[in-house]
Order: C-alpha cells, then structure tokens, then sequence
C-alpha cells in the first residue's frame, strides 16, 4: 500500500514528498481503511449516538478543544495545577497529543483501554496538588469539582463549536441525548454523574453558579496567550514554508476561538477583539471547517499533524470501520468487567502518600503513574517534534 524510501523523509501529512507513501490526503477510504485496525467493542456510545457525530466534526481538533483547555483556566485551582506543573511549556506538542488522544478514546474508544486509562488518569493527577497562590487554598485535580469543570468546559466547548462553525444546532432530542451522555462519559473521572447537568438550562445555570469563582492571574493569562498561539501543537521539525504557510490559518482559528468567549471572559483574560473581526473569524471557519468535513482522508491528514497518537482511535469512526464486537456498556458496566475501582474509589493509598508529602512535608509529589501513562495515554516526549 505504501510507497517507501530508505530514507526517511519529514512527515508533512497531506503534502508530496518523492520517495516517500502515497500521502494521506491523496488515499481513498478503503486504502487508509488498511491502515487501521477497528476497535474492540463500539465503547461507551457507538454508531448513532450524539457524541459520535459531534466529537468526529473536524471542529472539535483545534476550536472546541482549544476554546476547553483556555476557559479552564478561569478556575484558579487548575490554573494554579497547570502552571506548577509546567508541562504545558515545557512540552507543549506532548501535552496536546496526550489531552487529544484521551479526550478521543472516551468518545471513540474501545471500552477496555479507555478504562484502563482512566485509571491511570487518576494516578497522575494525584500529582497535581499543592498551595494555589491565588485563592490561598488548595488544589487538587481528583476533586470532584475541579473534575466537573474541566469536563463540563470540555463537553459544552465541543458542542458550541460544532454549533457554531459546523452544521448548525442539534435537534431538541439530539440535544437531550447529548447532555445523557455526557453524564454517562462523567463516569470515568471522580464526579459525582448526578452532579452532571443535563440539558441546556442546567449546563447555563451551572456556568452561571460558577461564575463569582472564576478568577484569573498573569500567570493564567500568560498561559492562555501561550496557548492560543495555536502553533505550540505543531511539530518542531516542520519545514519553515510550511511553518509560515500555516500563519494565516492559525491565526484564523484563533480568531474564531476568540469570537466564541462571552466579553466578561475576554475581560479576564485581557484579550481583544472587535465585532467585525469576529464576523469574519466565524464566516471563513465555517468555510474552512465545512471543506474540512466534506474529506475523511483531509481530516485525517490533520489529525496526523496535530496529534499523530489520536489518529488510531479517532480514523476507525472517521472511516466507519465496525468494531470487532458490536457492543456498548457503561463505564461503569466496565470498571465492574475489567476489575477497575470507581475513579472516585481509586487509589487512595498513592492520594494519601502525595498528600503526605505535598502538605505534610513540604517536598514535590512523586512522578508515579506518569511513566505508566505513557502506554495508554501517549508518550511525554517524541522525537517526532
């Protein structure tokens, strides 16, 4: 199927380079069929479901996510567990391909490895707890309020870009199916799923109760800037045409998340935009997103470039690909199956041994589960850029 070289060339998916396989953007379905294997089982949602058809729109890669991870910061007890940590600047590409490729396995996933990753999940956030500086309290990533946040600014982010710059609102039932399954998903993290709003007013009342608890410091504004630069999800080894040929798109898409934040967060975050601008951001990533979706093996191609590990769980439903087993369980149908503790259950010797040592005596928390992470959520450095 694939055409070689002996000598590898730079992976610039979607662009021809002699010597090297036919490119992404060039291959039909059937061929990048061959180059997949389907999952398992049809996970926690499968063909049908609302979280399918508006996590596979090519608005969730770049908009819906980068709109998530920036708003997240207006809670100062993850901003203050994401600038300690540092592991956004200090290995941006990673840590983008890491949140994609879990973000990804819990709507696409098989159920067994999603489970599993989850639970390693937990162990790495128990590394994330300390002193916020801006409150004067504490931070913990495994509280069940910080875990409601951040998976609420996820599951309404994706769907408000899908809305906004893809096909348009969702019917009244598929709307309602939407909110059931983002619930369902709430299963694999420590929330509480009863805490977990299910329609349109209660995710609004939610953010609205929120709202007097949102802050934001320079460092969570410094954050937010870093990462609406958008090109920190890029391969450092990408030739410098291409590099400078993506500006004008990234700056695009950008603009487009700007366009997307009610004015008081632009507020809090010190960033500036005007009406027409934001016309035009959502008018030309509506256009670009709609090209996008009419080209399974494009979006591929740019999902390679952004998150090269995200594309072996996300291309079996981009390319209708029948699992192996045509089944759907719960997350916690298969916590029970696969012998995993409730999240909120989970490891509370290691929860209790870093917070030994991060309030007790005063030293960092361990690295443990971090290295076990790396199989199952994606590697913490690459030579790929």
């Amino acid at each position: 199927m694939a055409l070689t070289s002996r000598i590898p060339a730079p992976r610039i998916p979607g662009i021809r380079i002699p010597g090297t396989r036919i490119p992404t953007v060039l291959q039909s379905r059937r061929r990048l069929a061959e180059r997949y294997e389907p999952h398992a089982d049809q996970g926690f949602f499968g063909p049908g479901s609302v979280t399918w058809k508006v996590w596979s729109h090519p608005t969730s890669v770049v908009l819906g996510f980068t709109r998530s991870v920036t708003i997240e910061h207006l809670d100062p007890n993850l901003a203050a567990a994401v600038v300690t940590s540092g592991g956004v600047k200090y290995r941006p590409r990673t840590r983008y391909g890491r949140t994609v490729r879990y973000f990804a396995m819990v709507a696409f996933g098989a159920t067994e490895p999603t489970a599993k990753a989850a639970d390693v999940l937990v162990k790495v956030h128990t590394k994330a707890i300390g002193h916020d500086p801006v409150t004067g309290g504490t931070y913990d990533a495994n509280r069940p309020s910080s875990q409601l946040w951040i998976h609420m600014t996820a599951w309404h982010s994706i769907l408000y870009c899908y809305e906004k710059f893809g096909p348009g609102p969702l019917s009244a039932a598929e709307e309602a199916q939407y909110w059931a399954e983002c619930a369902r998903a709430a299963e694999l993290q420590t929330i509480d799923p009863d805490t977990v709003p299910r329609s349109r007013e209660e995710v609004r009342a939610y953010f609205a109760q929120w709202r007097p608890h949102l802050a934001t410091s320079e460092a969570a504004q410094d954050m937010v800037r870093f990462i609406l630069g958008l090109d920190v999800a890029l391969p450092q080894d990408l030739p410098r045409w291409l590099a400078l040929g993506s500006r004008p798109l990234l700056t695009v898409m950008r603009a487009g998340i700007v366009a997307t934040y009610p004015r008081h967060v632009r507020a809090m975050f010190d960033v500036r935009q005007s009406r027409a601008v934001d016309a035009a951001a959502i008018l030309a990533n509506r256009v670009g997103h709609r090209v996008l979706a009419a080209s399974v093996p494009l979006q591929i191609a740019f999902l390679e470039l952004l998150a090269p590990d995200a594309v072996a769980v996300a291309a079996p439903v981009l390319l209708d690909l029948p699992a192996r087993e045509p089944i759907t369980m719960t997350p916690r149908e298969a916590q029970a199956r696969y012998g995993f503790d409730r999240p909120d259950r989970a490891h509370p010797d290691l929860r209790a041994r870093q917070h030994e040592r991060v309030f007790g005596q005063g030293v960092a928390p361990s690295d443990e589960g971090l290295v076990e992470s790396e199989a199952h959520i994606g590697p913490m450095a690459t030579s790929r850029g």
